[in-house]
């Protein structure tokens, strides 16, 4: 007769700094570990915590060392280092419960709530337009500074009415976002078959007619084919700086002579080449806000 094992788990926290918060919850994802969460306090947005759960069993301290080891090039990237980690066995839980415990309702700008699926608003702030995420995927839940860039220049110009276009939508924030300050239509893509799930999973928590968000796998080309001939008003495209300008040239046919683009995710160091290639296409920069080390460009079309 065999006798089981209970499970047991390791929970790493590392102190994380924002810059790298999309990066390694990327590289966890590519990976193949999904148990994972990170801890802000909205009050606090540069004090987040990472927490990663894996089975104790399969994670002896040789694998877990190599696991950190591969993430340090990643901070790299940025001229940081990575704090040092806080490594805790523990006895068999619930983690999908547990990670729950480190998300808080979190006010973005003066309009928005980004709220986690499982709790109310606080009566403090009733007022606000919700936006219920599930933050399980690591796919954008707002906190990070490129995505807030994004909301709070949707909150200063509302595309009431509007047909907005999506490119890269990871969990669909921006697009959902949109469509709670009356945007009328939002065509969303992303090349990751998990985010575009997300995206229609997080439409459904928002009660989002399927007419109004209407989102499929794929780039620029499938955007295009989605918008029928008729470009939107407004284009969205929160991704890292190499993907923009890799997909610059496609812009004509996604944003209509008159509309605008908010572009996010790119570093500052990297928004004079952006921009550049951008203007040698035909793109005026009409705005550009920065918060840390992150950038967010506002594009048009130049009037000759």
């Amino acid at each position: 007769m065999s006798v089981s094992v209970p499970l047991r788990w390791w929970r790493l926290s590392l102190p994380l700094a924002p810059e790298l918060e999309e990066s390694l919850l990327w590289k966890l994802d590519s990976l193949g570990l999904q148990r994972v969460s990170v801890e802000h306090a909205p009050e606090h947005p540069d004090q987040r915590t990472l927490h990663l759960w894996l089975p104790a069993s399969e994670w002896p301290e040789p694998e877990r060392v190599a696991l950190l080891a591969s993430l340090e090039p990643l901070a790299r990237t940025f001229d940081l280092a990575l704090a040092d980690p806080v490594w805790r066995e523990l006895d068999d839980e619930d983690w999908s419960l547990t990670w729950k415990q480190h998300w808080e309702p979190d006010p973005v700008g003066a309009t928005l709530l980004i709220l986690p699926a499982w709790l109310e608003p606080p009566a403090e702030q009733a007022h606000r337009l919700v936006l219920r995420m599930d933050p399980g995927s690591a796919f954008g839940t707002g906190s990070h500074p490129t995505t807030r860039l994004c909301l709070e220049a949707l909150e200063q110009q509302p595309p009431v009415g509007l047909r907005v276009a999506d490119l890269g939508c990871g969990s669909g924030i921006l697009g959902l976002a949109a469509l709670a300050m009356g945007a009328s239509t939002v065509f969303a893509v992303d090349t990751d078959s998990l985010a575009v799930r997300a995206t229609a999973e997080n439409g459904r928590r928002g009660a989002v007619p399927a007419e109004r968000l209407v989102v499929r796998q794929g780039s620029a080309d499938v955007l295009a084919a989605l918008l029928e001939g008729q470009p939107a008003d407004l284009m969205l495209c929160n991704i890292l700086a190499p993907v923009i300008e890799a997909l610059a040239p496609a812009f004509e046919s996604l944003i209509k002579p008159s509309g605008r683009g908010l572009l996010s995710g790119l570093l500052l160091e990297q928004a004079p080449r952006l921009s550049a290639i951008l203007e040698a296409l035909g793109w005026q920069v009409t705005d550009q806000v920065a918060q840390g080390r992150w950038g967010f460009l506002e594009i048009r079309r130049r009037i000759s």
